[in-house]
Order: C-alpha cells, then structure tokens, then sequence
C-alpha cells in the first residue's frame, strides 16, 4: 500500500470513530429562560457623575426621590443647591 492510501484510511477510520463514539461526551448545557438576576445595580451621582453600586452608594431623599451619591461632599454639594 502506499503512504497516501494508509494516511487517508487513517482519516477514514478516525472520522468513524468520532461520528460513532464522540456524541457521548456532548452534552447539551441547561438552558435558562429566565434572565440572571444582577447583583447590584450602579446609580449615577448627580454632582460628580460617577456611577455607584446602589448598595455603596449615600442617598437622599429630595421631592419624593431618591438620589445617589458617591460621598458625603457630593451629598452636601447637592443639598446647598437645592
């Protein structure tokens, strides 16, 4: 036999052997239909304009809504304004 006939009855062989046996290592991942849920939301500082995890953040309530701040000197900027 030559080399190129042995080399494609290799690949011939292989080829049959994943079709045959390599489906059982596959497994489909579980699917989610339902969305991730987020583990913080970012809040934007109304002074400075930085974004904040709503979790760190200080707020004020002010007409009925709350507002976010980075630090204690946005918070006290915002309220000598209003």
């Amino acid at each position: 036999m030559h080399p190129i006939r042995i080399l494609i009855l290799a690949v011939l062989i292989y080829i049959l052997y994943r079709l045959l046996f390599g489906k059982k290592k596959i497994k489909a991942a579980p699917r989610q239909d339902s969305t991730p849920e987020l583990a913080d939301t970012l809040e934007e500082d109304p002074i400075c304009h930085t974004y904040i995890p709503r979790k760190e953040a200080l707020t004020l309530e002010h007409n009925g809504t709350i507002h976010y701040f980075c630090s204690e000197e946005c918070r006290q900027k915002f309220q000598q304004q209003q």
